[in-house]
């Protein structure tokens, strides 16, 4: 992948880091808020997130868009569940809860000066490396 390929993906990071900061969608406080059901702010982010990741895989699958490379953008469908989804959402809610940070902005947070980030940077890996490990152990 060429050079000038990857700057426009870490301007796209940049801008996400600050859409997020602006938004509040880092602070503390307001998944506090969230999990205590005190305020909408929140949801209405999620919100919007979901309705934008619908829109963007309808317009892929039906304009059958491209990747970077030129093959064409295949979206599987997932396998019908219940018990893996309840699971892991407890899981990741839980982290979400306790930390006060979803993984997305642990950088974000991290390159705005908050350096006890870290734990959770690190705790996030050693996380997916113990995954890595034993995904053929586990159900799916």
């Amino acid at each position: 992948m060429k050079f000038i390929n990857l700057i426009k993906f870490v301007l796209v990071g940049f801008v996400f880091g600050i859409v997020l900061t602006k938004a509040e969608a880092v602070s503390w406080y307001r998944i506090y808020e969230m999990f205590q059901f005190q305020s909408f702010h929140m949801y209405g982010i999620i919100g919007v997130a979901v309705f934008t990741g619908v829109i963007g895989v309808q317009i892929i699958k039906r304009k059958h868009l491209k990747n970077i490379k030129g093959h064409p953008i295949e979206i599987e469908d997932k396998e019908r569940g219940f018990v893996r989804y309840i699971v892991g959402g407890t899981l990741f809610g839980l982290g979400w809860g306790l930390v006060g940070s979803c993984p997305g902005p642990i950088f974000i947070l991290l390159g705005a000066g908050f350096y006890g980030i870290v734990i959770v940077l690190a705790g996030a890996l050693l996380g997916t490396y113990l995954y890595g490990v034993l995904k053929n152990k586990l159900p799916h």
